[in-house]
C-alpha cells in the first residue's frame, strides 16, 4: 500500500479516486491543485491541499502521486503536471483495473491509468502518463507513446505505433500496423487505414469537420 496524492479536482480525478479506493492497496490521502484553482478544503470528504503547498504537506519519498488532468490541450495540461512533479522527485501510481486481460509481456509506464474491460495482448508497451478508458481493444505488438488518452471502445489491431500526446476518440478503429504521429486528434468513431501526419485531426468521413483550436481547450 501506498498514500498517494491526486493531483486534480474534476471528473476524472473524482472517478480516479473512487477506482483507487474500491479496486486497489492504495490509500488516497489528498488531492492537489494549482493554487489560482484552489476553491475549497476539501473534496469527497478529503482534503485538498494547494500544489504550493504540497511538498511540504506531502513530500517527495513518503507519499506518490497521481496526475488525474484529462486531454486539455491534446494532453499538454496533465504532461506539464506530470513533469512538475517528476522534477520534484515524486514517485507516481500506475492503476490498471482488476479486470483488465493483459498478459506478462505487457510493459506499461507510470502515472498511468487503465480502466475496466480493456484488453490488452501480448508485446504491448505502455509508455509513461497514458490513460486507457473503459473497454478498449489493444492488439498485440502494440506501441502507445507517453501522455496519450484513448476514450472507451476503441479497436487498435496489431502492430500499431502511437507518437507521444495523441487523443483518441470513443469507437475509433485502426486497421493493423499503421503508425500515428504524435499529437493528433482522432475523433470520435473515425477509421484510421493508414499512417498519419503530426498534429492531424482525423474524423468520420464526411463529418462536421472538428475545430482544433476549440477542442483543445476541452478535457477534464
Amino acid at each position: 500500500m501506498s498514500n498517494v496524492v491526486i493531483f486534480g479536482v474534476g471528473d476524472f480525478a473524482r472517478i480516479a479516486a473512487v477506482y483507487l479506493r474500491d479496486d486497489s492497496p492504495h490509500d488516497v490521502v489528498a488531492f492537489a491543485v494549482d493554487d489560482e484553482y484552489f476553491a475549497g478544503e476539501s473534496l469527497m470528504g478529503i482534503p485538498v491541499v494547494p500544489s504550493s503547498e504540497l511538498p511540504a504537506r506531502h513530500p517527495p519519498g513518503q507519499f506518490d502521486v497521481l496526475v488525474a488532468v484529462g486531454y486539455s490541450r491534446v494532453n499538454q495540461a496533465r504532461t506539464e503536471v506530470y513533469e512538475r512533479y517528476k522534477s520534484l522527485g515524486y514517485d507516481f501510481v500506475t492503476y490498471v483495473h482488476s479486470s483488465v486481460l493483459r498478459w506478462p509481456e505487457t510493459t506499461i509506464g507510470e502515472n498511468c491509468f487503465i480502466f475496466e474491460e480493456n484488453v490488452i495482448q501480448p508485446f504491448v508497451s505502455i509508455g509513461d502518463n497514458v490513460v486507457l478508458w473503459s473497454g478498449n481493444h489493444i492488439g498485440h505488438d502494440v506501441t502507445i507513446g507517453n501522455h496519450c488518452f484513448i476514450a472507451s471502445h476503441a479497436v487498435v489491431s496489431g502492430n500499431c505505433r502511437f507518437g507521444e500526446s495523441c487523443f483518441v476518440g470513443v469507437n475509433a478503429t485502426f486497421r493493423d500496423d499503421v503508425t500515428i504521429a504524435p499529437k493528433c486528434v482522432i475523433g470520435a468513431g473515425a477509421l484510421i487505414m493508414r499512417d498519419t501526419e503530426e498534429g492531424g485531426v482525423y474524423s468520420v468521413p464526411g463529418s462536421k469537420a472538428i475545430d482544433r483550436k476549440s477542442w483543445e481547450l476541452k478535457g477534464f
